[in-house]
């Protein structure tokens, strides 16, 4: 056949059949100015002071002892940062790429992993990823690079792992409960037959016995859930007209059968949907993130003296100016902080008719003198120009962790596991901007 090629050119073609020999050495998988050279640095000098400590302590692997060796805590920290530092949010991704992706199997160095051993470490460290995290802090606090003085605070609704369709209210999730506890009583009862359970290998038989055993608990925990949004509801009722009642508007509340700590909250884009609200504190002269909570309250009141509380305990120094919208204010908040020495900068809510009331910036008949200087302080032109820091450097930071660290949507299910994927980001954006100075 006549293809238009012409008899005498000469091409080199892909022979993939063919077997080839050679020498390599993993350290030449990426060239040595690569960033990920270092977060390897960083992760070995934090561990070298002491930071991760932690991580070994569970470590049932010893000399003198039996067993396979575990993973080396400082290359799952690693790869963990590097992800994040990436935008990887899966686990299952993380592991993909450290048999495909140079950068991360530079990183492992010829130890495998998979994504139940990522997935594992990633949540299963809690307080030894918080104490990391406050110690990086506290590096970067001596070296005089930050100093919360002046914090700003923010906070982002992430979604949540579950589905619109898990929500249930007390009725059905009795019934659920029920039909939990039966299915499970059932399946101990099939696999405790030998003749019924003959074809099932040990491995179908734990993943059986997991898999019902976890939607009993997950079932459990979110009928858990419902006395305190019930008394939440109670204590917002009067808040509805009575004819908000009388036509039934008021029902019972839901809870998630897929993640009891998940709400269904406004998002950026005007819809509902299931979601955690994760707190985030900067510290506006370095824009260092010193503070990281999660909740599952839709609206941020009463996050701001926490907040507070947890930047002064990672840093050991005391916040004297606090930024924040107006979603966070409460008149309590202005009082507390005016008694701990902190200057609030959150803009008050304009009222509804200002012609009998005045700009929102004039004192009201009912304001105590601590509130009289919160108004006076945030109408004033110096107040408006420390307020628009608080844009400059919470909208960056939510921006930054949101867009380049993966803090889009979680794969993990309840308030503990969320929060240890906030802190992984957080922790990844600090290392970004500050790698040289913890190499120091």
């Amino acid at each position: 056949m006549d293809d238009g090629r012409p008899s005498d050119v000469r091409l080199r073609k892909p022979e993939r059949s063919q077997v080839t020999v050679g020498l390599s050495c993993p350290d030449e998988l990426v060239p040595p100015e690569h960033p990920v050279r270092v977060v390897w640095e960083v992760v070995c000098r934090l561990d070298g002071g002491g930071a991760l400590a932690a991580f070994y302590g569970p470590i049932r692997a010893r000399g003198g002892l039996c067993g396979r060796d575990a993973t080396d805590p400082r290359l799952l920290v690693a790869l963990w940062l590097w992800g994040c530092t990436d935008g990887v949010g899966s686990a299952r991704e993380l592991a993909r790429l450290c048999l495909e992706s140079a950068p991360y199997r530079w990183l492992c160095g010829g130890v495998t992993v998979n994504r139940r051993l990522l997935a594992d470490f990633r949540v299963g460290f809690g307080d030894a990823l918080d104490g990391l995290f406050t110690r990086v802090l506290a590096s970067l606090v001596g070296q005089g690079l930050v100093t919360v003085h002046r914090i700003s605070q923010d906070g982002t609704r992430v979604r949540a792992c579950a589905g619109s369709g898990s929500f249930r209210r007390k009725a059905t999730l009795e019934r659920l409960l029920g039909e939990a506890r039966e299915h499970v009583a059932g399946l101990r009862s099939l696999l405790d037959d030998p003749a019924r359970s003959a074809g099932l290998s040990a491995k179908k038989r734990a993943a059986m016995a997991r898999a019902a055993r976890e939607r009993k608990e997950r079932v459990g925990a979110a009928l858990a859930r419902l006395p305190a949004l019930e008394a939440k509801q109670a204590a917002l009722a009067t808040k509805v007209s009575e004819k908000g009642r009388k036509a039934g508007k008021l029902k019972g509340p839901r809870a998630s059968t897929t993640d009891a700590g998940a709400r269904v909250m406004k998002m950026p884009d005007g819809g509902f949907r299931p979601a955690v609200n994760v707190q985030l504190a900067a510290d506006t002269a370095s824009r260092a993130v010193v503070g990281v909570a999660v909740v599952n309250e839709g609206v941020d009141t009463g996050q701001l003296r926490p907040m507070r509380a947890q930047v002064e305990a990672r840093t050991g120094l005391a916040v004297r100016e606090h930024l924040a919208d107006g979603g966070f204010l409460t008149l309590a908040d202005v009082d507390e902080a005016a008694q701990e020495g902190v200057a609030l900068y959150v803009p008050p809510k304009p009222p509804r008719n200002k012609e009998p009331r005045g700009s929102e910036y004039e004192p009201r008949p009912t304001d105590g003198e601590a509130q009289k200087a919160w108004r006076a302080r945030v109408g004033g032109d110096e107040g408006k120009s420390v307020y628009k820091e608080r844009a400059a450097t919470s909208e960056t930071v939510n921006a930054d962790l949101k867009t380049c660290r993966g803090l889009v949507q979680l794969t993990v299910r309840g308030l503990a596991k969320a929060k240890c994927v906030a802190l992984w980001c957080a922790l990844a954006y600090n290392l970004l901007h500050f790698a040289p100075a913890l190499l120091a």
